[in-house]
């Protein structure tokens, strides 16, 4: 999941890059500022999103060791 919230993030930046440094003069005429904070608001609310991919991943990861290490257990008999 990790890579697709780092590819989000990425568009948005690079949306906003190519905005700001070659379609500035434009979108002032335009008046579409207000696309620069939107790719802004989408870099900052895909930073949660990133970590909240970590936070899935890490546990999936620790919750598949657990299923492998009690796979090869030999069952306990109950006395």
């Amino acid at each position: 999941m990790v890579p697709f919230a780092l590819a989000g993030i990425a568009i948005w930046a690079v949306v906003g890059l190519v905005l700001l440094l070659f379609f500035r003069d434009w979108l002032v005429e335009h008046d579409r500022q207000n696309w620069l904070w939107i790719c802004l608001a989408g870099v900052l609310v895909g930073l949660p999103g990133l970590a909240t991919m970590l936070r899935y991943d890490a546990n999936r990861a620790r919750r598949r060791a657990g299923r492998e290490t009690t796979a090869g257990r030999e069952p306990t008999a109950d006395r």
